[in-house]
C-alpha cells in the first residue's frame, strides 16, 4: 500500500493511526512502518489463537499473520505492552502495535484490576522511545450510544486512552475506507 503524504520526510518518532473496523489501518501501519525502518516489530496484541476458543477470531489472526510482509518480526503480547516494546527497540528501527482496543480488551477481560497502572505505564514508555512507533486503535466514539453500562465503560476508557497517545504523537492519521486522513502533523 503506497504511503502518501510523507514528502516532510520520514522522521516522526510517534505515530498514531485509528480508524473504524475494516478501515485499513494494519495494512496501512504495517506500509508505513517498513518504510520507516528496515528492522520492524510487529507487537500483535490479540490472545494467541492456541489460547482461544473463538473459531472466527484464530481465523482472523491468522489472516493477519500471513499478510505481513517477510522480514517483519511478529511479538504477540497480550497484556504486558510497556515490556514488549521495550524489549523491540533493542534490536529494530520501527514498531508496530496492533492494536490498543484489543489490548485494552484483554487487560478488563482479566477481571479489569491493574488497567490504570497498565495505561499509565504505556504512555510513560511510548513517551520514553528512541524508535519509531507506529501505533493503532480502534476509534469507537462516532457510533451510537452502547445499549448496556459494560460497553459504555469500555467505549469510555478506550477513547481517554486514545487521546492520550494521539496528544503524545508526532502525527495521527485516521483510515477512512483505506485513505489515510492526516488530521494532526503535517
Amino acid at each position: 500500500m503506497p504511503v502518501p503524504g510523507w514528502s516532510d520526510g520520514l522522521k516522526k518518532n510517534r505515530i498514531f493511526i485509528i480508524g473504524g473496523a475494516r478501515s485499513g489501518k494494519s495494512s496501512y501501519g504495517v506500509a508505513l512502518a517498513m518504510k520507516l525502518g528496515k528492522r520492524v516489530a510487529y507487537i500483535a496484541t490479540a490472545e494467541p489463537p492456541e489460547l482461544r476458543d473463538d473459531e472466527e477470531m484464530k481465523r482472523r489472526i491468522q489472516r493477519h499473520r500471513a499478510h505481513r510482509p517477510k522480514g517483519v518480526t511478529t511479538i504477540e503480547e497480550p497484556i504486558d505492552l510497556s515490556g514488549a516494546l521495550k524489549g523491540a527497540q533493542k534490536n529494530h528501527d520501527c514498531i508496530v502495535i496492533d492494536c490498543l482496543t484489543l489490548w485494552l480488551s484483554n487487560l478488563l477481560g482479566r477481571g479489569g484490576a491493574g488497567w490504570r497502572k497498565k495505561t499509565t505505564e504505556f504512555l510513560k514508555t511510548i513517551r520514553s522511545m528512541k524508535k519509531q512507533v507506529v501505533i493503532i486503535s480502534n476509534e469507537v466514539g462516532m457510533g451510537v450510544v452502547p445499549a448496556n453500562r459494560g460497553a459504555r465503560n469500555f467505549r469510555d476508557i478506550i477513547g481517554g486512552l486514545n487521546q492520550a497517545v494521539a496528544s503524545e504523537s508526532d502525527k495521527v492519521i485516521m483510515m477512512v475506507s483505506g485513505i489515510p486522513v492526516v488530521i494532526k502533523g503535517k
